[in-house]
């Protein structure tokens, strides 16, 4: 089965996902927080804070205040680098990987609620 979405269903499968979250009490994160987080969990390791500036076209500070809030949400964790000192390492947490599925969860019952009303039979 090949599914084309326009823009508009797009969004829509993204505006139902962010209700969930948003009424389900997760935590807020800004774009370029998801950006990160979802660039630790899907891109193979090492991570560290030149790689991920690098890889999202962002300045070094950015990295190091989305990895602040990050890290408070205990969804990240930074460890110094014990072959080179320079570097900071980032790491996956088993918090980070639960928010991260269950985000995963939302997007796609997002995506089902809107192939349903579209009137789409879903067969799982």
């Amino acid at each position: 089965m090949v599914l084309r979405l326009t823009y508009d269903q797009a969004l829509d499968i993204w505006r139902g996902a962010a209700l969930d979250a948003v009424r389900g009490g997760r935590p807020d994160l800004t774009m370029r927080q998801m950006a990160v987080v979802l660039t630790v969990y899907l891109k193979p390791p090492p991570h560290t804070v030149r790689g991920l500036a690098a890889e999202l076209n962002v300045s070094k500070p950015a990295v190091v205040r989305a990895l602040d809030r990050l890290e408070e949400l205990d969804f990240v964790r930074r460890r110094e680098d014990p072959e080179d000192k320079r570097n900071v390492l980032i790491e996956r947490t088993v918090k980070g990987s639960v928010y991260l599925r269950e985000a995963g969860d939302m997007i796609a019952a997002s995506a089902l609620r809107g192939e349903r009303d579209r009137g789409t039979e879903i067969v799982v």
